[in-house]
């Protein structure tokens, strides 16, 4: 889904950028440390088609995210199992 919703994403620059440009601010903005990843600026930098680089993003995005929140919820159950369970009266 996310690689199909990332087509249709607008264009048009964000809310920040949109207010930095209107107030003339964005001329004093750096550049990100992570710049120059691989996914960066909602992109994959190996895909020359927009389109697709941008819809390649978006799932290896959402890969990531499930890869982690799956390691996070092991991590959670390893801990529940070494409780020892509390016996209440």
């Amino acid at each position: 889904m996310a690689g199909v919703v990332s087509l249709f994403a607008s264009a048009n620059p964000d809310g920040l950028e949109f207010v930095g440009e209107q107030v003339g601010f964005t001329q004093a903005a750096a550049d990100s440390a992570v710049a120059g990843s691989p996914l960066a600026d909602y992109g994959v930098a190996v895909v020359s088609n927009p389109l697709l680089s941008g819809a390649l993003a978006g799932v290896v995005g959402v890969l990531v995210t499930v890869v982690l929140a799956l390691a996070l919820a092991a991590l959670a159950r390893r801990g529940n199992a070494r409780r020892p369970e509390s016996t209440s009266v």
